[in-house]
């Protein structure tokens, strides 16, 4: 039961234009083991110990979801769901190439 899809993906950003989608309880848990030791915060123990709630069953993905949600928004890496453009601009000394 580790693998336990959740109802909707996660989208976290993990650096500047980049997001990792995570969609069930072993990428959550995978997430959390990762997170610097200096940046836990009660937050994150809460998602912690409410995924693996999750995955011994004494509750549901959803609220592991829920847990690992608010962990993100308070961390600030919950994706804003907005598009990440790139401007072009031509060179003005090269091959013809544009520069970003």
């Amino acid at each position: 039961m580790h693998n336990t899809l959740l109802f909707a993906p996660v989208a976290i950003s993990t650096a500047p234009g980049e997001k990792m989608e995570i969609s069930s309880l072993s990428e959550i848990r995978d997430f959390l083991d990762g997170w610097a030791p200096s940046r836990r915060r009660l937050s994150y123990g809460a998602a912690a110990k409410a995924c693996e709630a999750a995955r011994s069953g004494q509750c549901s993905p959803k609220a592991a979801r829920e847990a690992f949600v608010a962990f993100a928004q308070g961390a600030g890496i919950l994706w804003k769901g907005e598009t990440q453009w790139m401007s072009v601009k031509p060179v003005a000394h090269g091959y013809g190439g544009f520069a970003v």
